[in-house]
């Protein structure tokens, strides 16, 4: 019902906030505007097209990895790594058999959104909530499971956000990658809170030998590849994050296919057997698509967000180190409603403030630290038919709030 709330909040506050723009405000003020409810109207209608042409974009992309999945699983791929990382795993989601081949998709989802490739993650997402449903005895329901992978995923933790990179040198950063390691440390801090914090709601006991010794060698691990990257250059940062994530990547498909070859798959109809599916999924996720980015894009419209970065601003002290924070909280308010819209924002504050500016950088890591948890309820648990989230939303959104809060933490102690 939460989401169902939500919904019904955006529809019923951007009406609201449009009547107010067109009759109660003097026409002086900067908020004012004749035509508000126009304007929302048409971006009402603009936005339930940009979202069918989204799904459509999605389809190929999920025709491509679901049909790659499928030579893996055939080939019995994903059953090697669900056991290889089942010791953990079935400590994390103790309702999944130990072994179950949706360990292993859900190992792969992890890794192509840590290595930042948004184009394999979501097919890869996909396959896994599929592969939780099957499980799911109430299947209108998330179950247990299902929450934890999709807070996980909201949390978005990423090593590699090259697309972050690229917009602060188009903008004249002098270096693009100064945010890398503050990028790197927030979105390991909202992955582990919201790790914690739905592991605490579900009773998993953390202080289980496997599941503590897992988490200390991640931990271990993430802080290794922080002093790694710490003793290189910048322009070096910003190579081996353009080449490793793509070679990584390039090379799981070549593995796949002769791995297939090599256990006498017929590889090209068995590709074409999962790719169809994921022509199915692509359809199903419309109506979930285009119900919630109309919401989300109404609210935008009809001037909520200018509304409060006006509030914001007005409620700053005199302090500027204040001032500079919260010029760039819109972003991280934006970023659990839509990615297009806070990326807008991140490029509109550093065109604004200077891409090298305190308020430029720490809106990059607002922006590189979370996924966007609504576009991942929609698709996700629109794609398995899953209607009643139970608390996956206010787990998520408070792990994109622990994220903010260590982002401006960090960037006060990077950048001063």
């Amino acid at each position: 019902m939460l989401l169902a709330y939500i919904w019904i909040g955006f529809f019923t506050i951007a009406f609201l906030l449009g009547l107010i723009r067109t009759f109660a405000l003097p026409e002086t003020s900067s908020l004012y505007n004749l035509n508000a409810i126009p304007e929302m109207v048409v971006a009402l209608f603009d936005s339930s097209k940009g979202a069918f042409e989204l799904a459509i974009g999605l389809t190929g992309i999920l025709t491509l990895w679901l049909g790659l999945l499928k030579i893996a699983e055939k080939a019995g791929l994903i059953e090697k790594l669900s056991n290889f990382i089942a010791p953990f795993f079935s400590k994390l989601f103790p309702d999944i058999p130990k072994g179950h081949p949706v360990l292993g998709n859900i190992l792969m989802n992890f890794s192509a959104n840590m290595l930042g490739l948004d184009n394999a993650a979501t097919p890869l997402g996909l396959k896994a909530m599929q592969g939780l449903q099957e499980l799911n005895p109430i299947k209108d329901t998330a179950s247990n499971s299902q929450i934890m992978f999709l807070v996980l995923n909201t949390s978005g933790l990423t090593i590699i956000p090259i697309n972050i990179f690229m917009y602060r040198a188009q903008l004249g950063s002098s270096s693009p990658s100064d945010v890398f390691i503050p990028i790197l440390i927030t979105t390991f801090v909202a992955t582990l809170v919201g790790m914690i914090l739905v592991g605490i709601k579900q009773k998993i006991n953390f202080l289980d030998k496997t599941l503590l010794l897992s988490l200390i060698g991640i931990t271990f691990f993430i802080s290794i590849l922080i002093a790694f990257f710490l003793q290189l250059t910048p322009n070096l940062i910003k190579l081996y994050s353009e080449l490793s994530g793509n070679i990584i990547l390039f090379s799981v498909i070549i593995f796949f296919l002769w791995y297939g070859l090599y256990k006498k798959l017929n590889v090209f109809e068995v590709f074409i057997e999962g790719a169809k599916e994921g022509f199915d999924v692509a359809i199903r996720i419309i109506p979930y698509l285009v119900g919630l980015l109309s919401a989300i894009t109404l609210f935008k419209a009809s001037g909520a967000f200018d509304i409060i970065i006006v509030g914001v601003k007005h409620l700053s002290s005199n302090n500027q180190r204040v001032i500079e924070i919260a010029q760039a909280i819109p972003t991280a308010l934006m970023k659990p409603l839509s990615g297009s819209g806070s990326r807008a924002l991140m490029i509109d504050t550093m065109t604004q403030y200077g891409a090298d500016s305190f308020t430029g950088r720490l809106s990059c890591i607002f922006q590189g630290a979370v996924d966007t948890t609504f576009y991942i309820v929609a698709v996700y648990f629109g794609s398995v038919g899953v209607k009643n989230t139970r608390y996956a939303i206010s787990y998520g959104l408070f792990a994109d709030f622990a994220s903010m809060i260590a982002a401006i933490v960090v960037s006060i102690l990077f950048f001063g």
